[in-house]
This record gives C-alpha cells, structure tokens and sequence, in this order.
C-alpha cells in the first residue's frame, strides 16, 4: 500500500488508469451518491482505479466485488471506449488535481446484492433519460451516456 504522501505526488504528477462500471439492470443503470472527492455529492457510476502491475481483467474482477459485490465471471460486460476526467481537486485535498484515463465497461446484470458504503451512501436505477436530466449526476456520467 502507497502512503498518502506518495501518492499525492503520483496524483500531481501523472494520471491514474480507472475502470468505470456502467450497470445496466431491467434497463436501468445504477449510479452511486459519492463520498469523497473528487465528484463528491454526485451521482457517479462504479469503479476505481488500477493498481500497479495489476492487470485490466483482475481490476475488473477485482472492483466488481468490492464496488458490486459481484462475480462478473458469469456476467455480460462490454468496453465502451477510453474516457479522459479532469478535476481540479482530490481526495488527499483541494491543492491537488486529479486526471483519470478512464477504461468504461458496461455491465449487465440479473441482480444485484446489498451495495457497499465506502465510495457510496446511495444508489439509484436510473433511465438514461432520467440520469441526462438529472443536475446530480455528475457530467462525466453523462458522457458515458452519450456514447451509449
């Protein structure tokens, strides 16, 4: 595990490669009432970061259980395409930025399972034009479904 010193300099000085969820459940997709920043307070779809030497597939694996609680194994999931956020803050502060390259997944589902609060208070299935209307889910969100 990377100190948080450590890692505020990665964060000032590269971007992090994220895996972002789009969870598309009965024809609805699931967003998350972040936590943290940066976006805090938005609406926001599921994922996280990749860590060092960790491949695509085992993040994908990996932040499908500690964000969904779900095997993908047995699950449909698509790549949508490369996605670049821009934040002019963090999560270590306000003074530091953030940029994501973000890898976006859609991922369709049967079920889901009691959600996790660390990154989330609150979940919502949302239509996609519910969620393009909607001023709390975060642009970068949109985005995704403008592509979709």
């Amino acid at each position: 595990m990377i100190s948080i010193d450590k890692f505020a300099c990665v964060l000032e000085n590269a971007p992090l490669v994220s895996i972002d969820f789009i969870v598309e459940y009965d024809g609805r997709y699931l967003l998350g009432r972040r936590n943290n920043a940066p976006a805090k307070g938005y609406w926001f779809t599921l994922g996280g970061r990749i860590f060092k030497n960790e491949s695509i597939k085992q993040a994908i694996m990996r932040l499908a259980h500690k964000e969904l609680g779900l095997d993908v194994s047995n699950c449909n999931i698509s790549f949508l395409g490369v996605f670049e956020h821009f934040y002019n803050e963090s999560f270590v502060g306000e003074e530091i930025s953030t940029h994501y390259v973000v890898l976006a997944y859609k991922l369709s589902i049967h079920q889901t399972e009691e959600l996790p609060t660390d990154e989330h208070h609150a979940y919502h299935y949302f239509s996609k034009q519910e969620l393009l209307d909607d001023s709390d889910v975060h642009p970068y969100v949109k985005d995704y479904f403008r592509s979709v």
